[in-house]
């Protein structure tokens, strides 16, 4: 069976190995798939909650300012607020944390801003409402 809907999310990172090791450290995510040699390497990563890679791939030409531009980002969803908390601390320790932890409320909880090493942000959160915002809406 083929896949179907929304699969990957794709982005240039200038150094593989730095790259994979940040979104397992705070994305729990785990290679998947892994091809190419030298500068020229891709990387499929997972959390392996649903079928949803992001492919990271390597390349010297790496743009220097984020893809995403400057609010764009990926969410992760963490399994408690003190997680969210201890990843921020860790984040803060290394120079990469961009927003402090900030609750919102629902739907959007409990959440904070990461740069990955090529400037991309993480948005580690607790308590989003994101699967039950899209039944209600797809219900109604």
């Amino acid at each position: 069976m083929s896949d179907l809907g929304l699969t990957h999310v794709a982005f240039i990172v200038k150094d593989l190995e730095r790259s994979i090791a940040f979104y397992a450290r705070y994305a729990g995510m785990a290679v998947v798939h892994r091809r190419g040699e030298g500068a020229s390497q891709v990387a499929w990563i997972s959390d392996h909650t649903r079928p949803f890679v992001i492919v990271l791939v390597q390349s010297n030409e790496a743009a220097a300012e984020s893809p995403l531009g400057p609010f764009g980002h990926l969410g992760v969803a963490v399994q408690s607020r003190a997680e969210v908390d201890r990843l921020a601390d860790e984040a803060r320790r290394e120079g990469i944390l961009v927003r402090e932890p900030l609750d919102s409320g629902p739907p959007v909880g409990y959440w904070t801003f990461i740069a990955d090493p090529d400037g991309n942000m993480l948005e580690l959160s607790f308590g989003q409402e994101v699967a039950l915002t899209e039944e209600l809406m797809r219900t109604r």
